[in-house]
């Protein structure tokens, strides 16, 4: 099982109904799928429809990933460079780490965002 990440996209999708999405929150439910939303992600979202957050942190197998001290330098250093801040934490938790050697799947319905980060995004709905 591949472990992978919701970005703010994603999780405006899901809120909205969109049904890969929601087919990925059943699978996750179900243990087959393995989801964690970066809270910069689950922040912006929430910015952008008020109550997301709550739905989201409410649904069974999705895993909010906190942002801690070891992750901020990091995340602040692709913010002050130039990533967008509501996918910065998306793109450092998408690398290869001591955790996940080899890095993260992030689910976005606007991977465009991603372009210039080395991290190339799956959009659910456009799966085959």
């Amino acid at each position: 099982m591949i472990p992978a990440l919701l970005d703010h996209s994603a999780l405006l999708a899901l809120g909205a109904g969109n049904r890969a999405m929601s087919a990925f929150v059943v699978d996750a439910a179900a243990g087959r799928a393995v989801v964690h939303v970066p809270v910069l992600c689950l922040t912006a979202a929430e910015a952008e429809r008020r109550g997301v957050a709550a739905h989201i942190g409410s649904l069974p197998g999705i895993e909010v990933e906190p942002l801690e001290l070891s992750a901020s330098i990091p995340v602040g250093a692709l913010i002050a460079g130039g990533t967008d801040w509501r996918i910065a934490h998306a793109v450092h938790a998408a690398r290869p780490s001591v955790v996940h050697l080899s890095g993260r799947v992030v689910l976005s319905v606007r991977p465009e965002l991603y372009d210039g980060t080395g991290i190339s995004p799956i959009d659910p709905g456009q799966t085959g």
